[in-house]
């Protein structure tokens, strides 16, 4: 069985790889940096491709079902990624197709109708949530908050909805998104939520892990697409927050900040109220703080600091933060947002 590696830089075997796709009702997805396929007559008959961790849009014709072709394929995607230094893999492919992975090793996270996502390697779900238990000094009759918040970077608003959240429950965890896809780089904008709510006794800020908005449950969040799978990834992402982190952490509420500005957070903020009543859980909206008479934001901070606007940032941001912004890591990270034409 002879397998080939797509050249992704020829639109010609781009297309043609898109074209067995579609067949399947999938797509190309453009963040893959490596694309299988085998073939038989020279057409294509399956495919499997990875972006970095992740495997992704995997498809095999009926014809060569029983062939071995999923651990063929599956097995010189993981030897790639190995090579590469990447010892723990995610793979999305449909419910249908769950079987087929687990019989090569792969172990079901979750799953809504329409995707699955499961996972190889050294890392599990399992030791992650093992690991956060380690780091809560939770008592066993307790109530439990959870807060997921990306903090790009802290401001006021964060802090606001942090000590809301803390006078509600005995215990709050905080996880940072730990994606670096944002403007500022995961260890200063976690490193910036320690320090600002350094005064909360009962809240603990940790990593968010790669099962949290990451692009292994949510793509698109960082690439702020509203496409047909939209609604798919948020019912997943939600779902892993819901079974995995509330209910093996004994978390009852996840607090969250009302949305105001952006669609794609207002839609997930929906669907994970649909999701935890699924699982007997509660999400509370807590209106944002606002600054003459507008919700502070992040991005707005962002804007600010490509104007160069002090004044307005100080109002809308902890000393912490302005003391981070206004050092030369700051300043480097200001360059980089005023050269940059997307401020996410």
């Amino acid at each position: 069985m002879n397998i080939e590696t797509i050249n992704l830089n020829s639109n010609y075997q781009k297309n043609e790889l898109k074209s067995f796709l579609k067949k399947f009702d999938l797509s190309f997805d453009e963040t893959i940096d490596c694309s299988l396929v085998i073939r038989k007559d020279e057409e294509i008959v399956a495919t499997a491709s990875k972006g970095k961790d992740i495997i992704k849009c995997f498809a095999i014709d009926d014809s060569m079902r029983g062939e071995g072709v999923t651990n063929t394929l599956v097995t010189t995607l993981l030897n790639k990624s190995f090579d590469q230094g990447i010892f723990h893999s995610f793979v999305f492919t449909k419910p249908s197709n769950e079987n087929i992975f687990k019989g090569v090793g792969f172990k079901p996270i979750s799953k809504t109708d329409k995707v699955a996502l499961l996972e190889i390697g050294l890392n599990s779900i399992d030791k992650t949530i093992a690991n956060i238990k380690t780091s809560l000094n939770w008592s066993d009759n307790s109530s439990n908050g959870l807060l997921i918040m990306n903090c790009n970077p802290f401001t006021l608003g964060h802090l606001y909805l942090i000590e809301k959240a803390s006078q509600e429950m005995d215990n709050i965890l905080v996880l940072v998104v730990e994606e670096d896809k944002s403007s500022f780089p995961f260890v200063d904008r976690i490193d910036l939520v320690k320090k600002g709510t350094s005064h909360l006794q009962n809240v603990t800020v940790l990593p968010s892990s790669k099962y949290v908005i990451s692009s292994a449950t949510f793509p698109n969040y960082f690439l702020r697409k509203e496409d047909d799978s939209l609604t798919e990834f948020m019912k997943l992402d939600t779902r892993i927050t819901a079974e995995h982190f509330c209910k093996k952490l004994n978390i009852s509420t996840r607090f969250v900040g009302e949305e105001p500005f952006c669609e794609i957070t207002n839609r997930y903020n929906q669907t994970m109220i649909e999701t935890f009543k699924e699982f007997g859980l509660n999400v509370y909206i807590i209106p944002r703080k606002e600054n003459d008479k507008v919700a502070i934001s992040a991005s707005n901070v962002r804007e600010l600091l490509k104007d160069g606007n002090w004044d307005e940032i100080s109002k809308i941001v902890p000393a912490t933060t302005l003391e981070f912004l206004q050092s030369e890591k700051g300043k480097e990270i200001t360059d980089r947002i005023k050269n940059s034409s997307s401020v996410h």
